[in-house]
């Protein structure tokens, strides 16, 4: 409908909606645009210059310099480039990329977290209480089976007193090695079930496992977040 003018003696914006309405209203497509420029001409009198009817129904529209120049005075000497607070403040919460514990981050990761990003930055500019809230998976039968693999694998991360030195290495090849063992060992998958019932009823030492994934996951997507500069992240879960 309005776009960016393709050359400059076109002005700044074209708009070509008259050559659409023109069958509809009878008209013919300069007409209509001339309609439309006389709807538009109180509206924007004191912005654009008188808009041009070029061709067959363009509309062309160029600003005032003398708007232009105004406004950017006004926004050189704001600190906030004119633009003010809201005056109806809210609480607002934006759901970033919500990784996975123990896999990998995807495409989709990485653009909900640049549009969260970009969305929060807005909101706290126009003055708005911003939540900028990451979700680190509720528990399921995935976590079990890892909670489990680590008792056999990796037992000292099951412990308080020992759980924040072990390093777990790679966790998407320990994801994938307990998805095999869960596949393949009949024994193991029912222990690991046992373990989701487990993780809700509080059982310390399959929490403190849960917590060793979490923060060995958390080592790998803050680097991802320290490259993308992303800061004031609120992680929620189970």
């Amino acid at each position: 409908m309005v776009t960016p003018a393709t050359k400059d003696e076109f002005g700044d914006y074209q708009c070509n909606a008259a050559m659409g309405l023109a069958r509809n209203v009878n008209l013919s497509p300069r007409d209509t645009a001339q309609k439309i420029v006389d709807g538009l001409q109180p509206l924007i009198g004191n912005v654009m210059e008188e808009p041009e009817i070029a061709g067959p129904g363009f509309i062309n529209l160029k600003f005032k310099e003398q708007y232009l120049s105004s406004a950017l005075t006004t926004m050189a000497k704001s600190n906030r480039l004119a633009v003010p607070i809201t005056s109806n403040k809210q609480r607002i919460i934006v759901d970033f990329s919500s990784p996975n514990i123990a896999k990998e981050m995807h495409v989709g990761h990485l653009r909900s977290t640049i549009i969260g990003d970009t969305l929060s930055n807005l909101l706290t500019f126009m003055g708005h209480d911003v939540t900028r809230l990451n979700h680190v998976g509720d528990w399921g039968t995935q976590f079990g089976m890892l909670v489990e693999h680590l008792r056999t694998e990796f037992p000292q991360a099951l412990s308080t007193e020992t759980s924040q030195d072990i390093d777990l290495g790679d966790l998407v090849t320990l994801y994938k090695a307990a998805k095999q063992r869960f596949d393949q060992d009949e024994e193991f998958k029912t222990r690991a079930r046992d373990t989701v019932v487990k993780l809700q009823a509080g059982d310390e030492e399959s929490l403190t496992a849960w917590k060793s994934l979490c923060q060995a996951s958390r080592n790998e997507y803050d680097k991802i977040y320290d490259t993308l500069n992303i800061k004031g992240l609120t992680e929620r879960g189970e």
